[in-house]
């Protein structure tokens, strides 16, 4: 027995290894795309209260490009030489609202429908996964331009639209997530305890689907705010003068020969905002997501 195992006639304890901490790499365009959210979400808001023009007064001539002398200016003007930075920006509000709203909505009701399918089962998990299956099999367009077609264009047909298409998504990752987790044990521990059923899906299921559904919203988000843009640009979304930016991209497409920035702004928008919903959707789901880490 050597002498660093022995002090003062006593067995020592054994050193503890050392092991170094695991250093958790994050990517830049994580936080870029944070803050093109942010920044986004806060011009949406405050829109009124920005040194813009408004959206409807011209403040150039028409088709002119974008200059740095003037904040109006910056991404140029349309058509009819209004500004078409303050235009992205009041836009920002018809696409990230009606991406939002209609998210959240698919983001609960699915939710909701899914986690009873997934528990009840049998009769319930049989209507649920019928009216999912025929809900995906009908093209999303066609479903789309049926409404807009039958019904007024409208913030409100648009939401109405977008919802019916993410739901059958949400209740089908809902019902896959309820039913991995009605079978582990501190759910079978609750209900030979006596706990009902009410119980059993908000106290133990609900805390472990939520993450992967919230996880997954961003992504839905994104996919939402291109149908809207779709839309737009078909001229069946938000009908003028109140910009979106399908809309914005529909009244340049004519000129584009000619003045390509009035396609390329609102296009560099929306693939931005698209990107950094899916990366953030990523990167939250790696982060929160516990199927992939049990």
């Amino acid at each position: 027995m050597t002498q660093s195992h022995v002090a003062g006639g006593r067995l020592a304890a054994p050193a503890a290894p050392v092991v170094p901490a695991v250093r958790k790499t994050r990517s830049v365009l994580v936080y870029l795309a944070f803050a093109w959210l942010i920044a986004m979400i806060g011009m949406a808001l405050f829109a009124n209260l920005l040194p813009l023009a408004p959206y409807a007064t011209a403040v150039g001539t028409p088709h002119q490009g974008p200059r740095w002398g003037s904040l109006d200016l910056v991404m140029g003007t349309d058509y009819l030489g209004r500004s078409i930075l303050s235009r992205a920006v009041h836009g920002a509000r018809v696409s990230l609202v009606v991406g939002a709203v209609a998210g959240l909505v698919g983001f609960v009701a699915g939710g909701f429908l899914g986690m009873l399918s997934g528990y009840l089962g049998k009769r319930v998990d049989a209507v649920m996964r019928l009216l999912s299956d025929a809900m995906l099999a009908f093209p999303p367009l066609i479903l789309l331009l049926a409404l807009s077609s039958i019904l007024t264009p409208s913030v409100r047909t648009l939401l109405v639209g977008l919802t019916l298409l993410v739901l059958p998504t949400f209740l089908r990752l809902a019902r896959a997530n309820t039913l991995a987790w009605s079978s582990r044990e501190f759910v079978l521990a609750a209900r030979n305890m006596g706990a009902g059923h009410r119980r059993i899906l908000m106290k133990e299921i609900l805390p472990n689907v939520l993450p992967s559904l919230g996880a997954y919203l961003p992504i839905v988000m994104a996919a939402l705010i291109v149908a809207e843009g779709s839309l737009s640009f078909l001229g069946l979304g938000i009908p003028p003068p109140t910009p979106s930016w399908g809309g914005m991209i529909n009244d340049g497409k004519d000129a584009i020969e000619d003045s390509p920035h009035m396609v390329l702004m609102p296009a560099l928008v929306i693939f931005l905002t698209v990107f950094s919903l899916n990366l953030a959707g990523d990167h939250l789901r790696r982060r929160f997501d516990r199927t992939l880490h049990d």
